[in-house]
Parts: structure tokens; C-alpha cells; sequence
């Protein structure tokens, strides 16, 4: 999930949403939601404290997601597993601990990997392993060629796996097969967890268009809206008809503070649409503004393209934008991408349509900045606030 920064100085205009009763619980509570909103499969392993949390506060946090949200909290002696169901966020790939995406050629790789393992056994050598997704792959008609390329991605998957708490080495690495498809290595998996991460909507799923359909129903309504809210970082009029936004908007008071007690999240409302801001910053995989070269390019393209008037750009021409920015800016920007500025360029537009701050058109192939991306266009003086602290909403037309 991504989530814009706080307009306002930290602490500003923030209520408690703290119980006077219970004031070390709800703080507890709220810390083990934003953990597991970020991280839906929790390991004991990785980090105890949090997991005791989770475990003390489990009867209440599966309350709070199953009412809230329609979502389902399961926790056993060592795993929490978030279930969540009824939204599916665009632009949300897996990640590895670096951050990059998976790639598709991976995460066919991944899913024939968890097929194979799902039901054991609860140790296997690297090889034995690889016989398992070949043949798994095989079932499903995939190719696979065996190649170097294909032993990285099975190598990056094995590593995502072990990232979270799926499988662990025991003998040898599993990183010397990248380069020698001899290499072996003893892992440990964890059939248990692996099982714990189809989501039920998988089940009796014939293809991709039959789970996002499934995914969008919007029932119960309240549910869907807030969970657009807590997975994306804007929610936006068109994304709604009239009769959901109208409904959102009269319920915007006791949204916010639903979403302030669970995850302490401010909601900033517009005419454009309605975000909810973490002004912590912790509750996102892809921070924004960031530092780096596609992090600073985004920016500067924001500017350039924010002088349109938020028209549509054809994508030649924002290719034609980012190589001269990276022209201009070739001394401190990464010379892999300055020397490649149409993979900047995407990477830049992969971005901001990621932050849901514009989008592509593919029929037309233009870009669009969209509103929330007004909250980066340098102004003459700070937009002003909403009023009325979380839930506030601003005058009808304002921009971020």
C-alpha cells in the first residue's frame, strides 16, 4: 500500500482515539492492526514482540477486521494470517526485500513453487525441489527452459519464500544455483503457512476476470469503501457512483473515526475525492516523495506535466519530458538510467500510477495527472487545511 504524507506538522489537528479506560490497550491494539495491515502473513520468528500483541489482542483485532472490514484474522501458535478479501488495490505486485516487484516470470514461478509445497513434505533438498515445479509446471502447460534467467527467478523466489517465514536453509544456500544448476541445498517449508496464503476467493476461480469480479462486489458497501481507503492511497469521485459517494460523504465523520482507532489514519476530503493520510508514514511499501533518481524524476515530471493544466500527455511525449530532465540532471542521477531514459520514463510512470497520482490510458495512450497529485506541485503558499480535524472537508473544488 502507498499513502501520501501528512500536510500538517506532526500531532497537528490529531484527536485521541485512544480508550480512557483502557488507554495501554488501545494503543497496543492499533499497533498490532497498522502491523498486520502492512504484513497480513505475521511469523513469531521475525519479530516476537509484535506477535505477542497480536496473539493478546487477537479475539479484538478479528473483530475489528471481520466488522470493519470484511476481512478474517487467523492466528495460531506462531503465524497471524490477515485475510484480506473485497478489495483488490491495482499496481500491488509482491516484493522482494529490496523492494523490487516480482516479476510475472517469478510470480509463475512462485505460485508453481507454493503448489508444489503445499502439502508437504516439511523437508526437501533444492533439487528435489526443482523437480516438483517443473512438474507442476508441466500439469499446467507452462514451459520452463532450464536456462540461467530461469534459475535467478526460481532463486528470487526461493528468497521471498525464506523473507517470509515459508521456508528456511538448513544446509548450503540456495543462491549458488543462480549461477550452477548442480548446486543443492537442504530447506525446511512450512506447508502450514504456505496453505495460509490462497485467499478464498481462489476457490472455484476459473481465470484472473472472474476473481477481480469477484473482488469488486461491493457488498456490504460500507466495508468496500473502507477498505479502498485503508488499501489505496485515494479514493476518488469517479472511482464511485453517485449513490456511494453520496454515502461516503455523509459517513465521513464516523469513518474517520473507525480508521483513526484502527490504524490512526486522518481522512482529508475534496470534491475530487477523499484520502486517508498516515502521517507516521509506516503504513506504505513505496514511500513518496523519495529519494533516489525515479523517486526525484517523479517529481520534476509532476511539475512539468502539472503546467498542462492536468491535460492528457501523450506517452511519447513524457518520454521525450524524462530524457530531458535526465539531460539536465545527468550528474546526479544514476547513469544506468540516465543512459536509459525511456526505462526511466516507464519506471517514473509505473510509479505515479502506483500512488494512484495519474493515470494511463491505454486505448489513447496518454497520461493523466489525477488530483491527489496537486499536493506536490510547488505553490506559492501551503493549500490550506481541512477543518474540523480527522474526517474535515475541505471547500468543494479544492485540489491536494
Amino acid at each position: 500500500m502507498s499513502r501520501f504524507p501528512a500536510v500538517s506538522p506532526p500531532g497537528a489537528h490529531r484527536e485521541s482515539a485512544v480508550s480512557t479506560s483502557d488507554p495501554q490497550g488501545a494503543i497496543e491494539r492499533r499497533h498490532a492492526a497498522r502491523h498486520l495491515l502492512v504484513h497480513p502473513l505475521t511469523c513469531a520468528e521475525f519479530d516476537r514482540d509484535i506477535f505477542a500483541l497480536i496473539r493478546r489482542h487477537g479475539q479484538e483485532l478479528d473483530r475489528w477486521f471481520t466488522q470493519r472490514l470484511g476481512y478474517r484474522l487467523h492466528i495460531d501458535t506462531d503465524t497471524a494470517r490477515l485475510f484480506k478479501s473485497g478489495v483488490v488495490p491495482e499496481h500491488r505486485p509482491l516484493r522482494t526485500t529490496t523492494g523490487r516487484a516480482l516479476q510475472p516470470r517469478e510470480c509463475v514461478l512462485l505460485a508453481l513453487a507454493l503448489a508444489s509445497t503445499a502439502a508437504g513434505p516439511a523437508v526437501i533438498s533444492l533439487r528435489d525441489l526443482v523437480n516438483e515445479i517443473r512438474s507442476a509446471a508441466a500439469e499446467a502447460d507452462i514451459d520452463l527452459v532450464g536456462d540461467a534467467t530461469e534459475r535467478r527467478a526460481i532463486v528470487s523466489v526461493l528468497r521471498w519464500m525464506i523473507a517470509n517465514g515459508l521456508a528456511a536453509e538448513l544446509h548450503d544456500r540456495v543462491d549458488a544455483y543462480a549461477e550452477d544448476s548442480n548446486a543443492d541445498a537442504v530447506l525446511r517449508m512450512r506447508p502450514d503457512r504456505i496453505a495460509l496464503l490462497p485467499l478464498p476467493a481462489l476457490v472455484g476461480a476459473a481465470d484472473a476476470e472472474a476473481l477481480l469480479d469477484r473482488a469488486e462486489r461491493r457488498s456490504p458497501l460500507r466495508q468496500w469503501m473502507r477498505g479502498r481507503l485503508v488499501e489505496d492511497p485515494v479514493l476518488y469521485r469517479e472511482d464511485l457512483d453517485d449513490n456511494e459517494w453520496t454515502e461516503l460523504r455523509r459517513r465521513l465523520g464516523e469513518e474517520g473515526r473507525i480508521l483513526a482507532e484502527m490504524f490512526d489514519l486522518a481522512l482529508e476530503s475534496r470534491a475530487e475525492g477523499v484520502a486517508a493520510i498516515d502521517r507516521d508514514g509506516e503504513l506504505t511499501d513505496r514511500r513518496f516523495p523519495t529519494t533516489g533518481t525515479e523517486g526525484h524524476a517523479a517529481l520534476l515530471l509532476i511539475a512539468e506535466l502539472g503546467q498542462t493544466d492536468h491535460q492528457p500527455t501523450p506517452l511519447a511525449r513524457v518520454n521525450d519530458m524524462v530524457a530531458e530532465l535526465a539531460h539536465t540532471h545527468a550528474k546526479r542521477w544514476s547513469n544506468d538510467l540516465v543512459t536509459a531514459p525511456e526505462r526511466l520514463a516507464r519506471q517514473v510512470v509505473a510509479l505515479l500510477c502506483e500512488l494512484r497520482l495519474a493515470h494511463v490510458d491505454e486505448a489513447t495512450s496518454m497520461l493523466r495527472l489525477l488530483p491527489a497529485a496537486a499536493r506536490f506541485l510547488a505553490v506559492d503558499k501551503p493549500p490550506p487545511l481541512p477543518t474540523g480535524g480527522r474526517g474535515g472537508q475541505a471547500e468543494q473544488g479544492e485540489l491536494w
